[in-house]
């Protein structure tokens, strides 16, 4: 059994509209970048911001929303270009994020406080604290939202304002 962590559902909750907030915000402004500028390697890790899209998509839906939601634990390449078309990797990113939001309200005590047992991409069994793993997925999408907002403003764009207080000053302002 993995050490456990006093994380409420509603600070998971905190973040999965965090997260479905500074996706959209990103969206919206690369909605305005081209293909070619999207697709051109300016030193991420992933090299383009399209590959580190595709990245996110990858790791957040196609990896840990299915260990999350369903305990199945794809291998699938982390790199992996799962989405061709920009416009609907774009798309994809957008809804995809409000799904995290009725996982965690669905959640019950035992499971947030238990464990998450899954493979790895490699096959590797893991067995981790599945509240502070779920926090890994949103801490990892704004990991890659500032490589992203990085990238844009080398490229000469002005890139949104992604703080999680922006948003609480929305909601309550």
């Amino acid at each position: 059994m993995s050490d456990h962590y006093k994380i409420t559902k509603e600070s998971l909750l905190l973040m999965a509209e965090y997260n479905v907030w500074a996706t959209h915000r990103l969206i919206t402004t690369l909605r305005k970048v081209s293909n070619t500028e999207m697709q051109r390697d300016v030193g991420l890790f992933f090299k383009s911001i399209f590959g580190t899209l595709n990245h996110l998509l990858v790791g957040e839906h196609h990896i840990w929303y299915l260990r999350f939601s369903q305990s199945i634990s794809p291998r699938l390449a982390l790199n992996a270009i799962v989405e061709t078309d920009l416009v609907d990797l774009l798309n994809q990113l957008e809804i995809k994020s409000t799904n995290w939001i009725p996982l965690i309200e669905s959640l019950d005590e035992i499971t947030l406080n238990g464990d998450l047992n899954y493979q790895t991409t490699s096959g590797e069994q893991k067995c981790l604290p599945y509240a502070a793993t779920l926090l890994h997925v949103f801490n990892h999408g704004t990991h890659h939202r500032g490589q992203i907002t990085a990238a844009l403003t080398a490229l000469g764009y002005e890139s949104p304002v992604l703080d999680l207080v922006y948003m609480l000053v929305e909601r309550h302002s």
